[in-house]
């Protein structure tokens, strides 16, 4: 069964799933695009790795992350009710508090790099950003970083932002809309095509640059989404009943829970 939203579902974006989410959208595109690309270019997974401390991941969603933090009750000595300063010092020490001490957590995100199996030279790297890019920190930076080395290359970049959270990527002249789509030649920046929509909006289909002379495929990326959701039993996983996280704003809710409504997904 597809997606219920004629778009992007805002469902899929709560951290509970989005990493998954993330993970299968990278599988498909390679698993999609190597077949219209073979035998001169190939779609290869790379994956990006730093690292972050616990409580920044949680902050970010990163669902396989949890940080507990034990209660213990200390015990006062019974022999002595106002025990003397040097009297303090000799007796064994108090019972211990648990604590926890801040620890790394390896980040792992994939994208793809299409390569021309010839010369095994860059030709396109395609991201999908995370909740980590979007927000100030070491995954912002990292991502960033890579950013910047790209644009200043020839090599194209195809950026694909689904998530509403977070700051998005700078780009000058972009229009102010939930979802957004950059594709940059590299023999035509500082111009750039962005597609822009919002939550009542199909998401639009968009051409993967090559070299000059050669045919571009085109990703449809809500038919990708649809098997994803399908495949993966979303219809399933997915509570319709309560509010998407992040939430929607009071009108786009309003919309989508009439639609929810319409595809007997909620009854409120």
């Amino acid at each position: 069964m597809p997606s219920p939203f004629p778009g992007m579902n805002p469902y899929l974006e709560t951290p509970e799933l989005w990493t998954e989410v993330h993970h299968l959208l990278i599988g498909i595109l390679a698993e999609t695009l190597n077949p219209q690309l073979l035998p001169r270019y190939r779609a290869a997974i790379e994956k990006r790795i730093y690292q972050m401390n616990g409580e920044d991941a949680l902050l970010v969603g990163i669902p396989d992350v949890t940080i507990e933090r034990s209660r213990t009750g200390s015990k006062q000595s019974s022999r002595s009710a106002n025990p003397s300063p040097l009297a303090a010092t000799v007796t064994s020490p108090t019972t211990p508090i648990s604590v926890t001490v801040p620890m790394p957590i390896e980040i792992r995100e994939g994208y793809l790099e299409i390569r021309d199996l010839a010369t095994k030279e860059v030709i396109t790297v395609v991201e999908v950003l995370s909740p980590t890019n979007k927000r100030s920190g070491k995954g912002r930076d990292t991502y960033e970083a890579k950013r910047r080395e790209v644009l200043a290359s020839r090599t194209h970049l195809v950026e694909i932002d689904l998530l509403r959270a977070g700051e998005p990527m700078p780009v000058s002249g972009g229009a102010d809309r939930n979802y957004q789509i950059l594709v940059s030649r590299g023999d035509r920046r500082p111009w750039a095509e962005l597609y822009a929509f919002g939550l009542q909006d199909p998401i639009p289909t968009f051409p993967l640059p090559l070299k000059v002379q050669d045919a571009e495929p085109m990703i449809d990326l809500h038919h990708l989404l649809d098997i994803i959701y399908d495949r993966s039993g979303y219809e399933f996983v997915i509570d319709y009943s309560r509010e998407p996280v992040p939430p929607l704003a009071e009108s786009a809710m309003i919309w989508a829970n009439e639609l929810l409504r319409q595809a007997k997904l909620r009854s409120d």
